[in-house]
């Protein structure tokens, strides 16, 4: 049994202010001196990562499309262990789905599936008394949802907010807290930097969040909002446990790089859990400051965090491009996810990459995004040929060809992508490895087997 303070944070669709809301939360109590973790439903590691900076522990991702929704609740129960308050930030509308999947993979299913009330962000600047009907259409909507109450956002004036207030308490739906139209302002550095302000810890993004935790504590009565989150139910589910099924190998720990900085990594942070519960020694490689990989590397893994936007850092770092280079080259493991792959080419947008792999990445106008469920094309250290996963991609730029002579995955509707040569795994897929323990361990082997080849 499981037994942590709870409150899941949504909205009726995008755009509410949820987002900062959440971190401003997390924020205040964390300024309280109570242990906060944050989570965030969905694919989205850049919510996820700002959760984690202002609760001051690992933010993590629920996604039932990721990890299956039988192991949201213990991922959870992981995440939370010994926080006073468990805050999760909700994905577009409450009963929305990216997947088309609401009855599974919406913020309504998640709160059901961790027994969590539920408190709904309303922007009502243009919105007078139909806010109660907007608010009772959405707790009846389902009854097995827990709506604990509301959070109003750019609210006019006091009058306005005594209008609002009313109309709520008509309906017996409490109001938690009330803010203006300038008190979330939009303060986070820009999205196209992706986790990388909170990777590198950066002042722009901590004075951000601390902004944001002192609006919040003005105007959100925080003493009723944990009294809310306090009378959530055990949750009748063991913690997920990254240990392996059987005994990791004996001796030696090997140095397995992670590409990340001094916030974290850009994998999930089951990632490192994992590999190091498979028997490894995990360390942090800066892929825009670090010159050299840490000593005694024997693999390398580059999470699906990795920006973009980072090409021209990625590229100026030419010492530690020749050191990746020669790791792949000797046959070492180099998992890279996501814009990783871009980075082990031979030039992305005219800049000199890694040159691992023989392929030119371009960046084009638009987004591409979504999950795929792919399989395994050839052997490799991350899966076995014919394995299937679910993945997540969300990229801009383009690599040509999109696969090399030993592709990565494959699945319906497109053609082979990624590359599978010696030890390298590189695609724009990237799996949730909580869903898929046997990655880090199969990866693990594959550097004792390197070193067993090298003796």
């Amino acid at each position: 049994m499981t037994v942590v303070p709870r409150v899941v944070l949504s909205a009726p669709s995008s755009g509410h202010g949820t987002g900062a809301l959440a971190l401003g939360l997390l924020a205040a109590l964390a300024d309280r001196g109570l242990a906060v973790a944050g989570f965030k439903i969905g694919p989205d590691q850049v919510d996820a990562a700002y959760l984690g900076l202002a609760a001051g522990r690992p933010g993590r991702n629920l996604d039932p499309r990721l990890v299956g929704p039988e192991r949201v609740a213990p991922l959870f129960a992981h995440g939370a262990a010994g926080a006073g308050l468990a805050l999760v930030q909700g994905t577009m509308g409450l009963y929305d789905s990216i997947a088309g999947r609401p009855e599974a993979e919406s913020t309504a299913a998640v709160a059901t599936a961790l027994r969590s009330p539920v408190v709904l962000v309303v922007d009502v600047a243009a919105m007078g008394q139909s806010v109660a009907a907007l608010v009772h259409g959405f707790r009846a909507y389902d009854e097995q949802l827990w709506l604990g109450g509301v959070i109003l956002n750019r609210v006019a004036s006091p009058r306005h907010e005594a209008m609002l207030r009313e109309a709520l308490d008509d309906i017996g739906v409490p109001v938690y807290g009330a803010l203006r139209r300038h008190e979330l302002p939009p303060v986070l550095p820009p999205r196209r930097h992706g986790m990388g302000p909170v990777v590198r810890r950066d002042d722009e993004a901590l004075r951000a969040v601390r902004r944001l935790g002192e609006a919040v504590a003005a105007s959100v009565d925080l003493d009723r909002l944990l009294v809310l989150a306090r009378s959530a139910p055990e949750l009748a589910v063991e913690p997920w446990s990254p240990a392996p099924a059987a005994d990791p190998p004996t001796g030696e720990r090997p140095v397995v790089a992670l590409a990340g900085g001094p916030g974290g990594s850009y994998s999930h942070p089951e990632t490192a859990e994992l590999l190091r519960a498979a028997g490894a020694e995990v360390v942090t490689v800066d892929p825009l400051r670090d010159e050299a990989l840490p000593a005694g590397t024997r693999a390398l893994v580059v999470g699906g965090g990795l920006p973009e936007s980072y090409a021209e850092q990625l590229s100026a770092n030419r010492r530690l491009c020749i050191a990746v280079a020669e790791l792949a080259r000797t046959g070492r493991p180099v998992i890279a996810e996501g814009a990783g792959l871009l980075w082990l080419a031979r030039e992305l947008d005219g800049l000199p990459m890694c040159g691992v792999l023989d392929a030119t990445g371009t960046s084009r106008d638009g987004l591409v995004a979504g999950y795929r469920e792919a399989t395994a094309q050839s052997d490799s250290p991350v899966a076995g040929a014919g394995t299937v996963v679910v993945g997540y991609k969300q990229h801009v730029a383009v690599l040509t060809p999109r696969a090399g002579e030993r592709a990565a995955w494959s699945w319906d509707g497109g053609a082979p992508e990624g590359f599978v040569w010696r030890g390298v795994h590189a695609s724009q897929l990237a799996p949730h490895w909580a869903a898929y323990p046997e990655i880090a361990a199969r990866l693990v082997a594959a550097v004792g087997a390197d070193a067993e080849a090298v003796a």
